[in-house]
Order: C-alpha cells, then structure tokens, then sequence
C-alpha cells in the first residue's frame, strides 16, 4: 500500500482496477480545512490524462511495472517488431501503442517496454533521437516578421515544423513526445 504522502512522479498504483501513473502531485494545505493531493495520472493502457484529489493520508494499492529493454528491429504494415535484449525474445506490438512517436523509430534503436503482471502495456520510445531531414522546401528569409517555420520530411516518414534554416541533409534532434524540433546536430 502507498499513501498520498509518498507520491512522485512515475509512480504506478491502481486506482477504480486501472493502472495509472502519476504524471504530477502536489501536497496543498490550505489555512482552513484539511489538507489534499492535487495529481495529474496517465492511465497506462490508452495514456489518457485525468486531474484528481485526494484527502491527505489515502492509501492505494502500488502496481508493479516491470522495464525491460528492447531493440526495435523492424515494421510491417501494422506492427512494429521488437527484441527483448535480454531474453532475444522477439515481440510484435501494434503501431498504435508506440502513438505518434513511431513516426520517429529507426531500426536497432532500444526501446522500453513496460510489463504488469506479465502483459505488455506501454512501449516508450527515448525522449529525443537524431534523424536526417529528407525534403523541406527552401525557406526564404523576410517571409516572416518572427522566426519562421516549415514543413520537413524526415528519413522515417514523419513530417515536423522545423525553422527555415533547415536544409535537406541535415541532421536535427526532435523530442518525440511533443513531435517538435529541438536543435540541429
């Protein structure tokens, strides 16, 4: 059992028999009355995010998520396939665990996989990775009063909003949870 006084950030615990995590907490004591936990939790099945609060001093049943390493080997037309580096186990995972950030997966890249009670339930992909921009058209500087954008294309396929100093060839760094341009490499 865990209480509200123990919550961090990536903690697993079961609430309403689903899996969540906390995303974000927050321990509030207000002058008058008691005090509460304001939490973001992501359902780990489907990664919805919900806020809700809790009295100081619940208690909830802690999950255990067990990680494990994989090595992303290669895609079929509805199915990513991944090696357990351990284990040399091979997993096929539908693309819509991995979300939008299989648009950014190059083959031998390591992967987590998160289990609970022996099943599968959340693929996460590293937070930045490297790829090369395969086609952008060539941006014209004075066609923007602030720092301008434009469409690129990817070497994996996915398209992003980079700045218009990128050119096609280059190397650039994008951050798969939000699908955005960080830096060039």
């Amino acid at each position: 059992m865990i209480s509200t006084t123990e919550f961090r950030s990536g903690v697993a615990v079961v609430l309403d028999g689903q899996l969540w995590t906390i995303v974000e907490f927050q321990h509030v004591k207000p002058g008058k009355g008691g005090a509460f936990v304001r939490t973001k939790l992501r359902r780990m099945r489907d990664g919805s995010v919900i806020e809700r609060t809790f009295r100081a001093g619940e208690k909830f049943q802690e999950a255990y998520v067990e990680k494990r390493t994989f090595q992303y080997l290669y895609r079929t037309a509805d199915a990513f396939h991944l090696m357990d580096t351990a284990s040399y186990e091979q997993l096929q995972v539908p693309a819509s665990a991995l979300g939008q950030a299989a648009g950014f997966l190059k083959e031998n890249m390591e992967l987590e996989g998160q289990f609970h009670e022996g099943q599968l339930i959340g693929i996460q992909p590293p937070m930045f990775v490297d790829v090369h921009v395969q086609s952008t058209e060539p941006g014209v500087r004075g066609d923007t009063s602030k720092g301008g954008m434009k469409p690129a294309t990817l070497e994996t396929g996915a398209t992003i909003q980079v700045p218009l100093f990128i050119e096609p060839g280059d190397l650039i760094r994008v951050d798969t949870r939000t699908s955005s341009y960080v830096s060039r490499v």
